[in-house]
């Protein structure tokens, strides 16, 4: 190892061993302008309810998981508390255009919208699908499909009997 002279009962220091290092050519420093500060979002639009009643929910939300090749998926899901119907999370303004026989569609306006909650006591209200487990909405388009689907498979089991 070579090292520097000692002086003065100093350590040795090892000295440096010249290597050819190939550097790219590096832009001139620019001064570090101050960031302008940053006006806060808006909070984004809340998203509508489509309520439905449980046994043509809950076929919706199997036959929009089994079909991958709908957009999106099936978002989140509320059940009530008596267990009479589901709710799906749809974008803001598919309540202005919903004609969906044996639904309903309101504008939440972000009334009793609370993410991340912990999960509801047995009766509540509460997740089937929560907002974390699925995408941030289902579209639309295919819940209708998927409602319609599912009144057809209900009728015709009902039928069946």
């Amino acid at each position: 190892m070579n090292t520097a002279p000692v002086s003065s009962g100093a350590t040795p220091v090892p000295t440096a061993t010249a290597v050819a290092v190939a550097v790219a050519p590096v832009a001139p420093m620019v001064p570090a302008v101050p960031a302008a500060p940053v006006a806060p979002q808006a909070p984004a639009e809340a998203p509508d309810l489509v309520t439905v009643p449980t046994r043509q929910g809950l076929e919706a939300v199997d036959i929009i998981r089994r079909a991958a090749s709908r957009a999106g998926g099936v978002g989140p899901v509320l059940h009530d508390g008596s267990g009479d119907t589901l709710g799906f999370l749809v974008p803001p303004g598919t309540a202005d255009a919903w004609d969906m026989p044996g639904s309903a569609c309101t504008q939440t306006n972000g009334r009793g919208m609370r993410f991340g909650d912990a999960s509801p006591t047995a009766g509540d209200t509460g997740w089937l699908l929560p907002p974390e487990a699925v995408g941030p909405v289902t579209d639309p388009e295919v819940l209708r499909a998927a409602l319609g689907e599912a009144a057809r498979l209900i009728e015709a089991a009902d039928n069946c009997r």
